[in-house]
């Protein structure tokens, strides 16, 4: 496969996985609490990751190098999948969280926009908004029978994630673009299992109830997100500008909306159906190449 097919591949694999990561949550957190999940997550991914850099002979980067990309994980991982896993360990409905984790193509646009000069127009914009108003659609239109609770802790929580996923989409393509995507995800995840280590150790009791659900889970977290739907992010950010990589976002309520009705048979209203059709139109817009000079 030509690289450049290969290119256009990568963002609608980034969406499938990327949209299946409930699903693994899901059946795990049961069975083991959420930041001792991601801390054994992160062990693992960190073993596969140093596997395959051996394998591959992967040029190591620099200390400075390195420590770039320990922030982008802190960033990326650590602070954006502790938050959301705290805020809704702290009794925020998912559905909530994800509505508020998905203001993060606009805010990367508007940090971008100041931080790395990336100008976009005004059909972008405008492709934007349309993408967070059908997400806010689908997500409220499931929301019918939960009791919506607002703590401050699960607040604060979710903020961090939404701000720690946008800085460190930004971080990376400033910061991360000539380093080698193996290599780099060590020094990434290392960083995370630290951070995960010390909340775990912390604030959890870290009792596990291992089963075949736990670990057929835990294994498709750290295979199919943590490893595959992570190098196709970094893949994005290195190729793309961070709008547009983070557009790509708001097609993962849509795609997870769907995946829900096919396997467990949940509902899926025409309101949805029309949301799913607006998203997909506002992301259109927004990758949607440039016919003239931005504004």
């Amino acid at each position: 496969m030509s690289h450049s097919r290969f290119t256009k591949l990568v963002p609608v694999l980034f969406v499938l996985l990327w949209s299946t990561g409930f699903i693994g949550a899901k059946y795990a957190l049961p069975y083991i609490e959420p930041f001792y999940l991601l801390f054994i997550r992160m062990l693992m991914t960190l073993a596969v990751f140093t596997l395959l850099a051996l394998i591959y002979r992967s040029s190591w980067p620099s200390l400075r190098q390195g420590g770039h990309q320990a922030v982008t994980g802190f960033l990326v991982h650590a602070c954006y999948l502790g938050g959301v896993f705290a805020a809704i360990k702290w009794q925020m409905p998912a559905g909530i969280a994800a509505i508020v984790v998905g203001l993060q193509p606009l805010l990367t646009s508007l940090i971008g926009w100041q931080w790395l000069g990336q100008r976009l127009r005004g059909v972008q914009w405008m492709g934007l908004v349309m993408g967070l108003a059908g997400v806010v659609v689908i997500l409220l239109n499931g929301q019918h029978s939960e009791v919506i609770t607002f703590r401050p802790e699960a607040v604060a929580a979710v903020l961090i994630a939404l701000f720690s996923i946008s800085f460190g989409t930004l971080y990376q393509k400033r910061f991360g673009g000539k380093v080698d995507l193996l290599t780099g995800s060590i020094w990434q995840y290392l960083s995370t299992a630290i951070a995960m280590a010390l909340l775990a150790f912390l604030f959890e009791e870290r009792h596990v109830e291992w089963n075949i659900t736990l670990m057929l889970s835990l294994a498709w977290l750290v295979f199919g997100l943590s490893v595959s739907a992570i190098l196709l992010l970094m893949f994005m950010i290195r190729e793309g500008e961070a709008a547009r990589v983070a557009s790509y976002f708001y097609l993962v309520p849509p795609v997870t909306s769907l995946e829900a009705w096919i396997l467990f048979g949940e509902a899926l209203s025409w309101i949805q159906v029309v949301a799913i059709g607006v998203t997909v139109a506002g992301v259109y817009l927004v990758l949607r190449p440039a016919s003239g000079p931005a504004r």
